[in-house]
């Protein structure tokens, strides 16, 4: 078995030798140069993704004197540089009705291009009906007085009286027989009703 041959070749680990077909080199694009391009270049402005095929020595050349600002004026490449650090997309300030360049869309709602959304009614995203304002101002302390006495916001004073009563029964040590297991719990109630009558609840 020959060691050198193609077929053992292939089945190394690291073969000797590359024998993969490479593409033919193009010449180089330089006039008069009939070297082969081995490196590219873009062609500017304008030509995006489109590019130049130079030797080394050319590239170089092409590099060296190569402006991308070439014929434009100093206010053209500050307005350039400048959005650029945007990606060269609109912007808009926060809280704008509306986006420049987003044609009809408002800004805040939900286009739907392919209609997904079109047997739910329109293609907006709807908005939580906003809970009623307070009309005076709720502290924590109060908050914590009517969880105490197991009420939620909004109880008249009639609710947190018949509430107490009804508690101070539960809770009395002479309800209880004389067991004071639960007098913390009746001091806290009590704490509670007093600090609820004292903010003026009706």
């Amino acid at each position: 078995m020959k060691f050198d041959s193609p077929l053992f070749d292939r089945i190394r680990v690291k073969p000797g030798l590359d024998r993969r077909a490479r593409p033919e080199t193009a010449p180089c694009d330089y006039p008069g140069c009939e070297s082969k391009a081995s490196h590219r270049a873009p062609k500017g402005r304008g030509h995006e993704q489109e590019y130049w095929q130079f030797c080394l020595d050319h590239v170089r050349e092409y590099n060296h004197s190569y402006n991308f600002f070439k014929g434009m004026s100093d206010d053209a490449v500050a307005r350039y540089q400048k959005d650029a650090i945007t990606g060269h997309r609109p912007t808009w300030k926060m809280g704008m009705g509306k986006q420049p360049g987003a044609g009809t869309e408002a800004f805040g709602k939900t286009a739907d291009p392919f209609g997904v959304f079109h047997a739910f009614g329109s293609g907006r995203s709807r908005a939580k009906p906003k809970p009623e304002a307070e009309t005076r101002v709720v502290r924590n302390a109060e908050r914590k007085a009517l969880e105490t006495l197991g009420l939620e916001f909004g109880a008249t004073l009639a609710d947190i009286k018949a509430r107490f009563k009804a508690l101070v029964k539960r809770h009395h040590p002479d309800a209880n027989g004389g067991d004071r297991s639960s007098e913390d719990r009746l001091r806290e109630i009590i704490q509670a009703y007093n600090y609820l009558k004292s903010v003026g609840i009706r």
